[in-house]
Parts: structure tokens; C-alpha cells; sequence
């Protein structure tokens, strides 16, 4: 066993592994993704809406512009975020604002942030054209997200996955606003629709294909399923990272532990594996810096 050790904020990183409680984890979250860079594996990012809605939003898009990652796997939701804060401000507000009058101002709130609905009229202005561009065509979601990183401003994650040719899977992409423009969009094109299937060859083929394989998990939900379960077809993740809020103790998906992955066999019994558990907004920002300076 090694000793605790006080934090040298000459080298923060150099031991915070030997800190204790979260910073113990922060710190072996750090050295395995250095690893999955080491070891060149493929790296699978999932995160949930909400980061996006966040500051969060700025990292995702340093680690999409340095391709620190290989495919995105994401909520539909952070499709619409994405899109409206390259035009749009969102606020802080409060947790304990009065939600009835926020809804007579006609604003949204996601905690502590808030989202006026002119955000969403803006969103609409934006998807009815790539739509059209799509006109009578079945697209998968990834094929979607790509024609929307055409189009989006330079601090967009999705402009810069575009570029970098970075696959973004959304596969519960319809339960999102982007999902109900889609809804109304086919009330004049009947033809369109998209396939959620249809990126399943995809995602596997990146899964089959590589040689070692990582996963950075944020948060929980379909994203983090998605990324576990094609891992699955490989024997599981080598690597992986999660950080989350969520307790293990009601049997949740979000709040299960990566020790639990491995009696799916979604991580190897031999992976490098750790769970950190605080807000992404405070870890993640912490264990991400020494990879985007």
C-alpha cells in the first residue's frame, strides 16, 4: 500500500491517485485514458443531453477538434443543444427558481440552467432545410448528425466531428425536439424517415475493428448502454472511464458500476476500469485538462 499524500499543486496530476476518496479516482481516471492513448485503442465517448446544455459543451468539442475520440454516442437531445448554442445564449439561473413563472416567461429550466423557448424556435429555422435537403430519403441517425456538422459554427462538436469524420450514434435520437421537428416535418414528406437500425453495421464494424478498445463514459441512459452492449461483440471494453451520480443500489444502468460490466462481459475481467463518482461538470474538466492543453 502506498501512503496518502497532500496535493503538489506545482504537478496536481503527479499524485492524485494518493489523495484519497474521488480525487483517488479522478486520478486513475487520468492514468487509463493516458493508456487508451498509449495503447492507441479506439475510443468510444458517450455523455448525456444535459453536458451539452453545459459548459461541458466546450470540452466535448477540444476532444472532437484533437480527435481524442473515435465515435460519439449521445441523446438526441445533445443533437438540439449543440445546434442552438452556436446561435443562442443559454443562462444561469437557480435550482430553486419558481418554475411557474419561468413557464408564464416561456423559459425552460435544466437545473440551474435555463433555456428560453425562442432557443427552439431557432432550432426549428435550422432543421427544416436540412430536411429538405433529405427530401423522400431514409437516413440513419449518424448520417443525419454528419449533415447537421455541415452546418454548424466552429464551436459545435458537431462541426468539428464532421471534419474529422468522428461518428456521432444517436440511437434514441427521436425523443428529442429534433425527433418531434422530424414528426412534423413528414406530415409533408412522407417519405423521409430515419432508420435507428441502420447504424447498427456501423457502430459494430468500429467495435469489431478495433484492436483495443475504450470507453469514456459520462453520466448514464441510452448513450452508455449503446457503447457497453456493442462492446459486448468484442469481449468487451480494455479501458473505461465512468463518471456518474447515480447510486448502484436500485439495479439502474446509469448508476451501475464498471465491475458490474464485467459479469456481462461489456468489460474484460482484465480491463483497466474505474468509476468516479461526482458531477461530470467538476471531474470531468479535471481528468480531460492534461489531454487538451
Amino acid at each position: 500500500m502506498e501512503k496518502v499524500r497532500d496535493i503538489d499543486f506545482e504537478n496536481p496530476y503527479e499524485n492524485l491517485e494518493n489523495v484519497g476518496f474521488q480525487a483517488t479516482n479522478i486520478g486513475k481516471a487520468v492514468g487509463i485514458i493516458r493508456k487508451m492513448k498509449d495503447e492507441n485503442a479506439t475510443v468510444f465517448f458517450t455523455f448525456t443531453s444535459n453536458m451539452v446544455a453545459s459548459g461541458l459543451r466546450g470540452i466535448i468539442k477540444e476532444m472532437c477538434k484533437k480527435k481524442l475520440v473515435d465515435a460519439i454516442i449521445t441523446a438526441g437531445g445533445s443533437l438540439d443543444h449543440d445546434i442552438i448554442r452556436s446561435e443562442k445564449d443559454y443562462l444561469i439561473g437557480d435550482f430553486l427558481m419558481d418554475d411557474s413563472e419561468l413557464h408564464k416567461q416561456q423559459i425552460n429550466r435544466i437545473g440551474n440552467i435555463l433555456v428560453p423557448n425562442e432557443c427552439y424556435q431557432y432550432l426549428e429555422s435550422f432543421m427544416m432545410p436540412v430536411f429538405r435537403e433529405l427530401e423522400g430519403k431514409t437516413v440513419a441517425p449518424s448520417e443525419l448528425a454528419k449533415k447537421i456538422g455541415g452546418k454548424t459554427a466552429e464551436d459545435s462538436f458537431l462541426h468539428w466531428c464532421t471534419k474529422n469524420d468522428i461518428p456521432v450514434f444517436s440511437p434514441g435520437i427521436t425523443d428529442s425536439a429534433i425527433g418531434l421537428q422530424t414528426y412534423f416535418y413528414k406530415k409533408q414528406d412522407n417519405k423521409f424517415s430515419i432508420d435507428v437500425t441502420r447504424d447498427m453495421e456501423a457502430l459494430a464494424r468500429v467495435s469489431l475493428d478495433a484492436e483495443k478498445s475504450g470507453g469514456i463514459i459520462l453520466g448514464g441512459g441510452i448513450s452508455k448502454h449503446h457503447a457497453i452492449g456493442i462492446n459486448l461483440l468484442r469481449g468487451g471494453f480494455d479501458y473505461a472511464v465512468y463518471v456518474t451520480t447515480s447510486s448502484p443500489w436500485d439495479g439502474s444502468l446509469s448508476g451501475a458500476r464498471t465491475n458490474e460490466g464485467i459479469s456481462w462481459g461489456k468489460i474484460k475481467e482484465k480491463a483497466t476500469h474505474v468509476t468516479v463518482d461526482c458531477d461530470a461538470t467538476i471531474a470531468f474538466p479535471i481528468i480531460i485538462s492534461p489531454f487538451i492543453k
